[in-house]
């Protein structure tokens, strides 16, 4: 079984050019395009894990067989830096509050925290025995490390790095999701067949739910707060009311459910099954199975494209990724990549997907033929747009060089978080970004048959 060899290596005209520009950078794909392998950078040994850092646009690639973390620049796709981690690096995650990397060792029984902007080594925290995964509260900034051997959760304040406590969960605690709605943690229990919800607040366990056989990987549907997690030994999804953290259903999929991804365009959930061989796409409204989908061999992991509504599925044992159109169901292509791909992480500036290749130590590239949220300027525009102070922390003052209609902030996924309608009575406004989190924003501005985009840092 998949499932067993991995566990064993884890213990080892210018309003046509605004109409095209906006449709594709505000995530409303109206153009077909296609994808293709742009390159493949050469990392450490076993490449494991890979995430995305927002605010500094750079992808970390964990490499668990020579301990350490490769960074490579979002921009170029060069190798930035490597860091040196614990034994055996196995997860990451991010903290967009104060940008910060965190890296779990599994063999060293520790997390490596890195700087996002200085890719320095902040400090080395103590957990349990044989960590396995990482996730990030960012209503309380605080980060989560599932700890295999102990059967608990470290939980982590992400201002100081300190531990705050040690959480008692189920046996083997393998994946985690977060809850926002709601403020909750939730930790999949390999060994016990359950998953434990702890309170994003108190770190109190609120309940502990039964679901199915060797539960491993989990995911949240933020339309109808549902939690979905996959259970690899009895081949079905169990459903989790995010409210009431009571059982709605059992789906079943097929052989061996390794991994999910939602799709909050059309509202599906994905699964990976890596003993059949294909992916079951998932109603969120109705819990329905809406179809199944033929993929490569092994399937172990799924990436979300916002920007084109695509998903992306890495299959470990025919060394390719099939690529899914995230309205219609079809395959829309299959790309070769590296040797045992098993790790996504996707940037949406420039549109790339990242796919750690394990047996290659190798990351493969592929790009899209639509463009990022990239800052776009038309070459010529009666429109000067100046945003200040860029980075920011609180205030953003943007200064045009004729009068507004309107500016929008939209955050790097697409979505709209602010607006001002000024209605062309000032070519001069301020906007409080202090509500945001740390990360990269793009500020649009509307004048009279002219649309503008500017890119802002927020930090924090």
């Amino acid at each position: 079984m998949f499932l067993n060899l991995h566990r064993e290596e884890l213990m080892i005209s210018k309003q046509k050019y605004v109409l095209i520009f906006t449709s594709i950078s505000l995530c409303l794909p109206l153009l077909a395009s296609a994808q293709w392998l742009e390159t493949t950078i050469a990392v450490g040994n076993s490449p494991i894990a890979l995430v995305y850092n927002t605010t500094n646009n750079r992808i970390y690639c964990a490499n668990y067989g020579s301990d350490n973390v490769t960074v490579i620049d979002g921009a170029t796709n060069s190798v930035i830096t490597t860091i040196t981690a614990g034994d055996h690096p196995l997860a990451l995650a991010y903290n967009s509050t104060n940008n910060k990397i965190y890296c779990v060792n599994v063999s060293s029984g520790n997390v490596t925290v890195i700087d996002g902007a200085t890719n320095s080594v902040i400090t080395t925290i103590t957990v349990g025995s044989y960590p396995h995964a990482l996730v990030h509260n960012s209503t309380n900034n605080k980060v989560y490390c599932a700890n295999g051997g102990s059967g608990n959760v470290t939980v982590i304040d992400g201002a100081t790095n300190s531990v705050i406590t040690n959480v008692t969960v189920g046996n083997d605690p393998w994946a985690f999701v977060y809850n926002p709605s709601n403020n909750k943690v939730y930790c999949a229990n390999f060994a016990s067949d359950d998953v434990t919800v702890i309170d994003g607040v108190t770190n109190n366990v609120i309940s502990t739910i039964t679901v199915g056989d060797q539960p491993l990987p989990l995911v949240y549907n933020s339309v109808n707060n549902k939690v979905y997690c996959a259970n690899e030994g009895s081949n079905n999804v169990t459903v989790i009311d995010g409210v009431t953290n009571n059982v709605i259903t059992n789906i079943t999929v097929g052989d061996e459910p390794r991994t999910l991804a939602y799709n909050p365009t059309n509202n599906k959930v994905y699964c990976a099954n890596g003993g059949s061989n294909n992916v079951t796409a998932i109603d969120g409204a109705t819990n329905n199975v809406i179809t199944t989908i033929a993929v490569g061999n092994s399937p172990g992991a799924l990436v979300y494209n916002s920007v084109n509504n695509k998903v992306y599925c890495a299959n470990a044992g025919s060394n390719n990724v099939t690529v899914i159109d995230g309205a219609s169901n079809s395959v829309i292509t299959t790309i070769t990549v590296g040797g045992w791909p098993r790790a996504f992480a996707w940037n949406p500036v420039q549109n790339r997907t990242y796919v750690a290749n394990y047996s290659g130590s190798t990351v493969s590239v592929i790009r899209d033929s639509l463009t990022g949220i990239e800052e776009l300027t038309p070459r010529v525009s009666p429109l000067f747009l100046d945003v200040f102070p860029n980075p920011t922390k609180t205030i953003l003052t943007i200064n045009a060089s004729t009068p507004l209609r309107t500016v929008e902030i939209y955050d790097i996924l697409g979505s709209m978080v602010k607006t001002d309608d000024l209605n062309e009575s000032a070519s001069e406004t301020t906007i409080s970004m202090e509500d945001l989190s740390a990360g990269i924003y793009f500020v649009k501005a509307n004048a009279e048959n002219i649309e503008v985009i500017k890119k802002v840092v927020i930090t924090k």
